[in-house]
């Protein structure tokens, strides 16, 4: 699972002078500290569910974006700083990509500053692909602790991410290490947010990873949650992804001993945008799609790899520093906004031509009429306003329509004639409250009419038509 992490090395040091200079322009009078003795860099103590929602950004190499620049165009607040690893020469002493000294550095620290002066706040991932990690270097729980306490320190960090792969990964010492590291750091830090990241396979994980669940079941280690990467490993869209979350749900019910509520709690996604080193694709729909399932069903985490690639490609195509899809700036990055529960702003659509082509007749509409209790796998086949409908991929609660997320295709009217549209009614004498619309996207607090009843949205949503069933969102307040 390269993840195209180490592309772009040439751009590292360009890209953190870039950054450095960014950071003295809004400081010309004062030197970069270090965090833990900065004012400036003290933490704004977010909440748990953006540390949850941190994209992974590289602040030293794959061309580094300005964090505050993101921040503005999304209302992300928090991102996942990557990665801390033993040095490159070895020993026991923590450094960014293997190559700057924590202990000395002031280039990250300043990109700190930055996002925190903005509102944010960081998280900091240890590990990754490649690399040398110091849960292979350090020799003892206690020693690999130590380490990782000295970025704790440094950064001020209300937030650490272990991500565990390869080659430490299949190293059962020093994932002993890491894990054990990991569990005196949440003693010794409270209230420190915890992940856990691992490699995804159609069966949630490995048997690396499950032998994780293991070991940290042993320990007596609980994460705030252990996340997989359903990517490079034979995915292909958002149902396969979806279905190594479901698998993986069932694997911690399993290794850990938790009931379902507890497991999905402690379950997070790590995706991959646009394509992947395995040439998988993942596309702004697949992301939403893999959204609605995680708020759905109550995942603890939800992020992706990585902000360095959310822009579409120009004059290049590597794959460390685009996503070699068609997009708007930061578009995947509004995703983990959302999923933290902010609404990001509007952007005008990616410039591309696209053909539309009507559907079909939809033969009689003998499929059963769509249900929003229903949960359906991609190939479901449903009637809906007269029309046949075909799910693309996993979906509850989204009522068909060539808008949302997408998960719908129209397979055009039963028996092929003219269709009447019911729309559904107003809202009665919902005096000044607008009708629900699918291409609306509502924050919690919101209200619509809907069927003749009032409705008031819990938490961000676009796409779900108001009910009682789906993911919930919807509180019916009764009839107008």
């Amino acid at each position: 699972m390269q993840r195209a992490r180490l592309a772009a090395t040439a751009m590292a040091a360009v890209a953190v002078a870039g950054v450095a200079a960014a950071v003295a322009a809004n400081a010309s009078t004062a030197q970069v500290q270090p965090a833990a003795s900065a004012a400036v860099l003290s933490p704004n103590a977010l909440s748990n569910n953006w540390y949850a929602s941190a994209p992974y950004l590289m602040p030293q190499s794959n061309n580094p974006p300005d964090p505050t620049v993101v921040m503005a165009a999304t209302g992300q607040k928090a991102f996942q700083l990557a990665f801390i690893l033993a040095p490159d020469g070895g020993g026991c002493s923590p450094t960014w990509d293997g190559k700057s000294a924590v202990s000395s550095d002031t280039a990250v620290a300043g990109v700190i500053s930055k996002i925190r002066g903005a509102g944010g706040d960081v998280s900091v991932s240890v590990g990754g692909y490649g690399g040398t990690k110091l849960g292979q270097t350090c020799g003892t729980v206690a020693a690999t602790a130590a380490a990782y306490q000295q970025v704790i320190d440094k950064y001020s960090l209300k937030a650490i991410d272990f991500d565990l792969e390869e080659p430490e990964y299949e190293n059962d010492a020093a994932v002993n290490n890491e894990l054990g590291a990991a569990k005196t750091l949440q003693a010794n830090n409270p209230g420190l947010f915890v992940s856990v990241t691992m490699p995804g396979t159609a069966a949630g994980t490995g048997w690396f990873g499950t032998q994780l669940l293991d070991k940290s079941k042993a320990l007596g280690f609980t994460p705030n949650n252990f996340s997989i990467m359903p990517f490079d490993g034979g995915f292909n869209g958002a149902a396969s992804q979806t279905s190594a979350l479901e698998a993986l749900h069932g694997l911690l019910m399993s290794h850990m001993g938790w009931d379902s509520a507890t497991a999905y709690s402690h379950e997070g996604f790590s995706g991959m945008n646009g394509k992947s080193d395995a040439a998988e694709m993942f596309y702004q729909a697949d992301f939403q799609t893999v959204l609605d399932y995680a708020t759905s069903h109550g995942l603890g985490r939800f992020t992706f790899w990585s902000v360095n690639r959310d822009r579409q490609c120009g004059a290049s195509t590597d794959n460390g520093i685009c996503s070699n899809v068609t997009q708007n700036d930061w578009d995947f990055t509004k995703y983990t906004a959302k999923f933290a529960g902010a609404t990001p702003p509007q952007s005008p659509p990616p410039t591309t031509t696209t053909t539309t082509t009507t559907p079909g007749g939809g033969g009689s509409c003998t499929a059963a009429a769509w249900n929003a209790a229903t949960a359906y796998s991609g190939g479901a086949v449903v009637s809906y306003n007269g029309h046949q409908w075909t799910a693309k991929w996993w979906t509850q609660g989204e009522a068909p329509s060539t808008g949302g997320s997408g998960v719908w295709t129209d397979n055009g009217p039963c028996g092929g004639g003219a269709t009447t549209t019911t729309n559904p009614p107003g809202g009665g004498n919902c005096t000044g409250v607008a009708a629900w619309n699918a291409a609306t996207a509502y924050n919690g607090g919101a209200v619509v009419s809907y069927n003749g009843h009032k409705w008031t949205a819990k938490w961000w949503t676009q796409g779900e038509a108001p009910s009682t069933g789906g993911s919930g969102v919807w509180t019916d307040n009764g009839a107008c």
